[in-house]
């Protein structure tokens, strides 16, 4: 699993130089993708190939080779074999890199050498549409801007120091019109990521960019490895299984004496099948796990594996963790595998707590596994206070059979409907 930073912005924001210090700083691979397609323009120009010429820039592509070395502590690019650091900032490069960038031939395959270089490594890349693109799951996304005419400053001022002979005036007409390609491309155009942290650089230094970001990607990392925790599996295992029988007679004596649990209707003794309850308070969860001779593999948010003993209880009884209101894929994968191995599955279909009190729309994702392996749904009514000393009644429906919808994803909420008027019935039952 890799760790990635997407940096992105217009020309002149300082990106360059913040990815250097930020990748030195938190180790992380840097690969400069403006770089990449600078090497694409100074081979069209080597070759005197011409925007228009297709199929010359496909051939081209199929032969051309960019590598980025670390030398001394300073990025090294190149081209065929050949060191191209300086020539890739050279006026000519810089005229036309914008659009040959546009080309969707040269942007599809820049972008799959970008993706093959961030395979299982902790990787900072910054660019144009890393965070809307490239890398649309990065870790971390930052957009960052400034001012017009402070961008062209800057940029003025780097050509002097490289030897490159360019005035204020072409410098920055050279990035309006930059700007302007980059936001109207067709592919990969210059926006913010919805998710993306925006810093506007105008009127600070490199320092304060550089610790602002350093800021994120602790946040980050920390958050990122904290998950690496929710989420590992935890292996079956015989001690594994003693520890959970006893916990499971303990914590089921307690909730007999507070709850007086009062159960109607069962579950089959075999066979995999989803259970759908509707959620009343955060014990009901542990209740039907609690009273099931089977094991039941319950979906919990996964901010509740931020507590303690809620976490070594939601491994013991290997809960799933999910991401709320986004499409969990992980968390989806490891529910269909449940079902596989012919196991239960627990599942509130409200999303939160009291969801059907609120009127709210029920989420379709047990109806899509339901209907996705196969299995039936067991609906499930829990009524109840769970104060102290007072009764809770958990009532088990007939399987539902959701077959009838396979491969009518346009109907995924009418199934849904279906399984949650059968728990509203058993809700009022007592």
């Amino acid at each position: 699993m890799s760790f990635i930073v997407a940096i992105d912005g217009p020309a002149g924001t300082g990106k360059g130089t913040v990815t250097k210090i930020l990748a030195k700083k938190f180790k992380l691979i840097n690969v400069d993708t403006g770089a990449m397609y600078r090497c694409v323009a100074l081979e069209m120009l080597n070759k005197g190939i011409k925007i228009e010429e297709l199929d010359k820039i496909k051939e081209m592509l199929e032969n051309i080779t960019i590598d980025l070395k670390e030398e001394n502590g300073v990025q090294t690019v190149f081209l065929n074999g050949e060191n191209v650091t300086k020539d890739i900032r050279s006026k000519e490069v810089s005229e036309i890199v914008s659009p040959v960038s546009s080309i969707r031939e040269v942007r599809l395959k820049m972008v799959a050498l970008q993706r093959k270089m961030a395979e299982g490594k902790d990787i900072i890349m910054e660019g144009r549409d890393i965070g809307t693109y490239v890398f649309p799951t990065a870790d971390v996304k930052i957009y960052l801007d400034a001012d017009l005419e402070e961008r062209a400053r800057r940029r003025f001022q780097q050509n002097k120091e490289k030897g490159i002979n360019m005035s204020y005036v072409e410098v920055l007409e050279n990035i309006k019109k930059r700007d302007e390609n980059d936001k109207s491309k067709e592919l990969g155009a210059l926006k913010v990521a919805h998710d993306a942290e925006v810093i506007d650089s105008t009127s600070k230094s490199i320092n304060q960019v550089v610790r602002e970001i350093s800021e994120i990607i602790r946040k980050k990392k920390k958050d990122y490895k904290l998950q690496g925790k929710i989420y590992k599996i935890r292996k079956e295992n015989a001690w594994k299984k003693f520890v959970r029988k006893v916990v499971k007679v303990f914590l089921s004596a307690l909730y007999h004496i507070a709850y007086r649990v009062k159960i109607t209707g069962k579950v089959p003794e075999q066979g995999a099948y989803i259970l759908c309850c509707n959620h009343i308070n955060y014990l009901d969860a542990a209740a039907i796990v609690l009273f099931n001779k089977r094991k039941v593999n319950f979906v919990a948010k996964e901010d509740l594996f931020t507590h303690g003993i809620l976490f070594w209880l939601g491994h013991l009884f290997d809960a799933i963790p999910i991401k709320r209101d986004m499409q969990d894929i992980e968390a989806m994968k490891r529910c269909l595998k449940v079902l596989k191995n012919g196991e239960l599955l627990g599942i509130f279909p409200e999303g939160t707590r009291k969801g059907m009190e609120k009127n709210m729309k029920a989420k379709n994702g047990a109806a899509f596994m339901a209907i996705k392996a196969g299995v039936k749904v067991i609906p499930v009514g829990i009524h109840g206070t769970f104060k102290p000393f007072s009764k809770v009644y958990i009532n088990y429906g007939e399987p539902i059979d959701l077959s009838v919808y396979k491969n009518q994803k346009d109907k995924l909420d009418e199934a849904t409907e279906i399984v949650m008027n059968q728990i509203k019935e058993l809700v009022e039952k007592e």
